[in-house]
């Protein structure tokens, strides 16, 4: 199995030279959060996945879980491992000091999470939900839900999870069948099924707090009628301790392409007892608030894979003796030169590197939104956060799960015949990283919440907080001489976003089905630009940096910055092309001829 070390000197460079960390710290609530303080945290951190998490990731995926009377066993290793994670304080991170936290910036989460999914993408999961049904109840529970079950999910003592799709419905909540009974006492009885739980039963904590969306018996049809409700395996005694086991059963663990240790399950509620969350009615609402959160994490797990294929594809192909250099023996101590002399071998390392170090720059920034938005004492500065939030979601969420399927599949190829044997790792990599872009989902969907929604809402106001940044960052770098390779590539495909947004917004409202057919092609256009966008605003660092760099790390990411633009970021023109076609063929293939 390749070795994971977390690329902390990245982390470093993002957050203190090109997102100014520092400046989060005069955020209300982040006084502590200096950036030697977050350094600090990311070496913990980094100690932390390479040494309990990295080591538990293949013998956990030939392992998995093990569901046996309606209780699932995980891996060997994952129990005490959690126990050290908990006790390191690490599902705390993010969350609000009222309630147990240690109140840190979300941006700095994301890198840990990150370094958690390159190491462990299975043992990720469990944490990662507990956090979404953190924020769905700090937002949306009331002060008993809060007091009671908040202080569990921030110390890791207890595991959350959300529960929203069923064997009929999974995109589309509206077709959930789940009912909810009201009881004298207040609290429902829940009868349904769900599938497709994340963590939905395990041996970790004693406890777990399922978010489960259902009908009341007087609900409208659609969306307009789901609830949300708040289940837990064991339900409480008067005095808080665990009392007896609620109605929820795990009834099968799904039978997967990857993601092994992690059990997703299939749960059935027999008339459990839950708490609703938030109003009647508005469940998605409040749904949303985890789901979002989620596909934020989700992209991030696509992150974790991707650096985690270019590390094990990079040190093999350091090693690997295969051949000679086309350009003049390379090695003539070895029979052999290692393979990264070959082109072909650099480029597949040059193309996971510049994506996935882009990506990362893309994570962390839209992590430093969300601080913003939550804690700036400006409301019109956390307004145009927040904007910039909502429309970056789903890019995030698309292109980087995307990111981290492609980065596995070149590992695999730089491998070779290798890469496909499971002893050596790389083929998990890909098997786990595809399930992300399906995850909270898929990203065609992402890609219609982009067009269908975001473009439009509040009258392209989302898009103002991506489009004026962009263009001060292409006015700023065209008068820099130095910066003409980085402003040239980053004007051209700007001015094609711009182009296509007018496009698709009016080719939208005179026909959505041509809408929904160039979205895709339109996400994957917006993200050519963030990526161009952020490789831009990197350049610009390492430039000024550069003379005094005795590392070389400062020449590798102008070097990185290079390529994408010369060598990736043309593939932008397709996407153009495929979107002014509007449906074209594709409107004229209807169904009946599949």
């Amino acid at each position: 199995m390749p070795d994971y070390k977390a690329p902390l000197r990245d982390f470093r460079f993002l957050l203190e030279e090109l997102l100014d960390a520092g400046a989060i710290q005069a955020l209300p609530g982040y006084g502590e959060a200096t950036p030697e303080l977050m350094a600090t945290v990311l070496e913990a951190a980094g100690a932390f996945v390479e040494k309990e998490l990295q080591p538990l990731n293949r013998s956990g995926d030939e392992e998995g879980s093990v569901l046996a009377n309606g209780a699932v066993t995980t891996p060997k290793g994952f129990k005490e491992a959690y126990a050290k994670f908990i006790e390191g304080g690490w599902t705390s991170l993010p969350c609000d000091p009222a309630h147990g936290g240690q109140g840190l910036p979300k941006m700095l989460h994301i890198a840990v999470e990150e370094m958690i999914c390159s190491a462990n993408l299975s043992f990720g999961m469990f944490p990662g939900l507990s956090i979404g049904a953190y924020n769905a109840l700090l937002l949306h529970g009331t002060e008993e839900q809060k007091r009671i079950y908040l202080p569990k999910l921030v110390s890791g003592e207890w595991a959350g999870t959300m529960c929203l799709t069923e064997p009929q419905c999974g995109t589309d909540l509206g077709l959930v069948r789940t009912r909810a009974e009201p009881q004298p006492d207040g609290s429902y009885r829940i009868t349904g099924g769900k599938i497709f739980i994340s963590a939905g039963e395990h041996d970790l904590t004693p406890n777990i707090l399922h978010l489960v969306l259902a009908r009341l018996p007087d609900a409208p049809a659609g969306t307009r009628g789901i609830s949300l409700f708040l289940v837990p395996k064991i339900l409480l005694e008067a005095d808080g301790n665990l009392g007896a086991r609620n109605g929820v059963t795990c009834i099968a663990l799904e039978k997967k392409m990857g993601i092994h240790a992690s059990p997703t399950c299939q749960l059935a509620f027999d008339g459990a007892t839950g708490w609703l969350v938030g109003h009647p009615h508005k469940g998605m609402s409040a749904m949303f608030t985890m789901m979002n959160a989620a596909r934020l994490a989700v992209g991030v797990q696509g992150l974790g894979v991707a650096e985690a294929a270019y590390q094990g594809a990079r040190d093999y192909a350091r090693t690997r003796l295969q051949g000679r250099s086309p350009a003049g023996v390379a090695a003539p101590d070895q029979p052999a030169d290692p393979i990264i002399v070959h082109a072909d071998i650099r480029r597949m390392l040059a193309t996971i590197r510049a994506r996935t170090e882009a990506g990362r720059a893309l994570a962390l920034w839209i992590g430093r939104e969300l601080d913003i938005a939550e804690k700036h004492p400006d409301a019109g500065m956390r307004q145009a956060a927040d904007d910039l939030v909502a429309l970056m979601t789903p890019i995030v969420k698309s292109v980087l799960t995307d990111i981290g399927h492609e980065a596995a599949n070149l590992g695999v190829q730089v491998w070779g015949g290798h890469g496909y044997i499971r002893d050596n790792g790389m083929e998990q990599l890909a098997r786990g990283a595809r399930i992300t872009e399906s995850d909270e989902g898929t990203n065609g969907t992402q890609a219609l919440d982009l067009v269908g929604r975001k473009l439009g809402l509040h009258t392209g106001r989302l898009l103002r907080q991506f489009f004026h940044p962009v263009g001060d960052c292409v006015e700023a770098a065209s008068a820099k001489p130095e910066m003409a390779e980085f402003a040239l590539p980053l004007a051209k495909v700007f001015a094609r976003l711009q182009q296509t947004t007018a496009f698709v917004a009016e080719l939208g409202l005179k026909d959505p089905e041509a809408g929904a057919a160039v979205a895709p092609d339109y996400l994957k256009l917006f993200g050519f630009t963030a990526f161009a966008y952020l490789w831009a605003r990197m350049a610009e660092v390492a430039l000024a940096k550069e003379a005094g760099d005795n590392t070389g790390f400062y020449k590798a990411k102008l070097a990185t910055a290079r390529f994408f633009m010369e060598r990736l970021l043309p593939e932008h023109a397709a996407s153009f092309a495929a979107i002014m076609a509007g449906k074209g063929a594709l409107g004229a293939m209807e169904p009946a001829i599949f």
